[in-house]
């Protein structure tokens, strides 16, 4: 018997009516605010202010040799923000969300989300070239223009974009608080981890959780360019599948009843080949006899018949009468 749990799992017989996020007021001053904390944490680091002296401390504190028991847990825990796994896991629930509201939305969300993620956490990455705290040369510096690329810390990022996105794309106010919860526990518990493991910079875990937040923050400006992708997409879906129907018309199938003959498929011949047809072979008794198994080419002689002269008479058989003589004549 069906309940309405398994009955939520089943295909929408229409897409629904979701409601895409705008950028309002409150999320033009969040989005601002978190551009000046941003940017306040790239100056902070750049003039090797309290900032740095606090990375310096927490990585000579060395959190993995103050609870050694920690480490295996949290090297699992970890994975939660690495670009591969979360991305394959998030993919194939937003694909089977894109499946059952008929809608290719929550899958193009997240590609342009990542790509987001990819250009401007890289393009920083590359551009400041941090080292990272198992690299560091010189105690006390900020280790930046050093050939790194630490700053902000990509687990960190990756984790606010990846699970954020999921209450991003939610339907109901109540799943996106419950969403917008649970994305923010696992990425403060990712970027806490790599400061434990001694991977990242405390400063590069605060410039990750800002470049995620900024992408989500800013995310509904691509919604037209989703739109208009998800259209495009969809007409070129429709196009090939007129084109296969228009196939499928040209070929008629003909009805063959249960049990019955199948039609037969006739190949024609080249042109050219036994054009002659087969003769019939003439027997030695002047008669037709029965045509050979074996077709008569060109190539095999044709058989000799008899030849009569018009002036030798033919006995009827059983006729005892001898043939008449023919006079001679002389001169």
């Amino acid at each position: 018997m069906r309940t309405d749990i398994f009955a939520r799992l089943d295909r929408e017989p229409e897409p629904p009516k979701i409601e895409i996020p705008r950028m309002s007021r409150t999320r033009l001053a969040l989005f601002g605010g978190t551009s000046a904390f941003y940017l306040a944490i790239v100056v902070a680091v750049l003039v090797s202010s309290w900032l740095v002296t606090l990375d310096w401390k927490v990585m000579l504190f060395r959190p993995y040799q103050q609870w050694p028991e920690l480490h295996a847990t949290l090297d699992y825990f970890v994975v939660l923000g690495q670009r591969g796994p979360t991305a394959v896991m998030v993919a194939a629930w937003l694909g089977w969300r894109s499946w059952r509201q008929h809608t290719l939305r929550p899958l193009l969300a997240l590609g342009a989300a990542l790509l987001l993620l990819n250009v401007t956490v890289g393009a920083v990455k590359l551009g400041l070239g941090r080292l990272g705290p198992h690299y560091a040369t010189q105690i006390g510096s900020a280790e930046m223009f050093a050939g790194g690329d630490i700053f902000p810390s990509g687990h960190t990022a990756n984790a606010v974009v990846t699970w954020g996105i999921l209450a991003y794309l939610a339907t109901t106010p109540r799943a996106r608080r419950y969403l917008s919860a649970l994305s923010a526990v696992v990425a403060l518990g990712v970027g806490l981890t790599t400061v434990y493991l001694g991977t990242h910079w405390l400063s590069d875990v605060l410039l990750g959780w800002a470049a995620g937040l900024l992408i989500l923050l800013g995310l509904p400006w691509c919604e037209p360019l989703i739109a208009r992708a998800e259209a495009m997409i969809l007409a070129v879906r429709e196009r090939l599948r007129e084109q296969l129907r228009a196939r499928r018309r040209q070929v008629p199938s003909l009805p063959v009843a249960a049990g019955g003959p199948r039609p037969a498929i006739y190949q024609q011949r080249p042109v050219g080949a036994d054009d002659e047809p087969a003769r019939e072979p003439v027997s030695a008794a002047g008669g037709v006899g029965r045509p050979s198994t074996a077709r008569t080419t060109l190539t095999q002689p044709r058989p000799h018949a008899v030849v009569r002269s018009e002036r030798t008479p033919v006995t009827p058989a059983g006729s005892c009468r001898p043939p008449r003589s023919r006079p001679v004549t002389g001169g």
